[in-house]
């Protein structure tokens, strides 16, 4: 099985958009309260996202990233998601786990790739629910769109890992894969916390 095949496995598997909170959101039916300690606790992984690309020695999209992380602020501030003190620990789990894989290379590109390949469809699909179910400050808005069809990063993602050695592409698999469950987890731990009625 190919590389790329055994990623699309392993997204298939963990595939963001079938997650109930998500679901939940496109559907507009997850509470405000909701979205604020998602925004909150989610934020973590996303500012993490910079070490990845420096990692990488890629200098100019871990800038991006930081202008990204600043976006998911405005987002957060929007939402007054600063209110929220309990932590979820899927998503301290999540932050984690990141920080482990971005630190050498091959891990990076693959735990990056379980991102950013399902980032412009969840983009997408959660602007389009706020745009459609909430009446919020336009503010929450800016993060999702510039993302909603932004696939440039994953394509240079699995260029990368197609240019590895064997058996740095099998750590970019493993790494996906821990990472893929990992931005699972911290959903159903948010949404465990926030929905548990549901």
């Amino acid at each position: 099985m190919s590389t790329k095949k055994q990623l699309d496995a392993i997204l298939e598997k963990w595939d963001l958009l079938k997650h109930p909170f998500y679901r939940a959101w496109s559907a507009g039916t997850l509470p405000v309260e909701a979205l604020k300690v998602y925004a909150r606790e989610y934020g973590q992984f996303i500012n993490l996202l910079p070490n990845g690309w420096e990692t990488l020695r890629d200098d100019e999209t871990a800038e991006e990233e930081r202008e990204h992380a600043e976006m998911w602020e405005g987002f957060s501030a929007a939402l007054g998601a600063a209110d929220y003190k309990t932590p979820v620990p899927e998503a301290r789990q999540l932050a984690l786990t990141a920080e482990q894989l971005f630190s050498r290379p091959a891990s990076a590109l693959g735990a990056m790739y379980a991102f950013e390949v399902q980032q412009p469809a969840t983009a997408k699909s959660k602007l389009n629910g706020l745009k459609t179910h909430y009446t919020l400050p336009h503010e929450v808005e800016p993060y999702f769109e510039a993302h909603s069809a932004n696939w440039h990063e994953a394509q240079k993602l699995l260029r990368q890992i197609n240019a590895l050695p064997a058996d740095e592409q099998a750590q970019a698999v493993e790494a996906c894969d821990r990472m893929a469950r990992a931005l699972w987890e911290a959903l159903s731990g948010i949404h465990a916390a926030t929905c548990s009625a549901n």
